[in-house]
């Protein structure tokens, strides 16, 4: 199993379909697994900061497992199938169960819960998103407008890259 970082959410237009964005940590493969816009919502509003007044439906199975005395340690995307993702939650005793990669996800994100993604998974439908050149970074350099590479920056270069692709783009088959 790889460990992966939450991009985030964007939509992807003009289908407007949301995109679930995975990276993996301390490597170059990214994973766009399309979701729900309930999902992305819960995911994105969380991400931003927003918490609502009362619990979400991943607030309150959060709660739930919580309340039941277990923890899950946890998230993990186990299979790519037909185009479809497959998820399970991983909780402290050993029990899986299982889940959609967006629902877990966005559990994940209220519990600060690691996300891992199976190396098949990954090494089947993930893909790496072209860095900037070297011409444009020293471009940038000498124009003075260079940043320090952090998420915002990657969250950008995630948008550029899905402004130039379709979901046919994603089918294997």
């Amino acid at each position: 199993m790889i460990e992966m970082r939450i991009v985030g959410v964007h939509v992807e237009m003009p289908n407007s379909q949301p995109i679930l964005m995975l990276t993996e940590v301390g490597g170059p493969r990214s994973l766009p697994i399309m979701i729900g816009s309930v999902e992305a919502t819960a995911i994105a509003m969380h991400l931003q900061g927003v918490r609502p007044a009362r619990p979400l439906t991943h607030d309150l199975l959060g709660n739930v497992i919580t309340a039941l005395g277990r923890k899950v340690e946890q998230v993990r995307v186990v299979d790519f199938r037909e185009g479809t993702y497959f998820g399970e939650l991983a909780f402290d005793d050993g029990t899986t169960v299982s889940a959609r990669p967006s629902d877990a996800v966005a559990l994940a994100v209220r519990a600060g819960i690691p996300v891992f993604v199976d190396d098949a998974v990954l090494a089947e439908a993930g893909i790496v998103i072209p860095e900037e050149s070297e011409d444009d970074v020293d471009e940038a350099l000498l124009a003075d407008e260079a940043e320090p590479e952090n998420a915002e920056d990657e969250v950008e270069r995630f948008r550029e890259f899905l402004d130039s692709v379709s979901p046919e783009d994603f089918d294997k088959s």
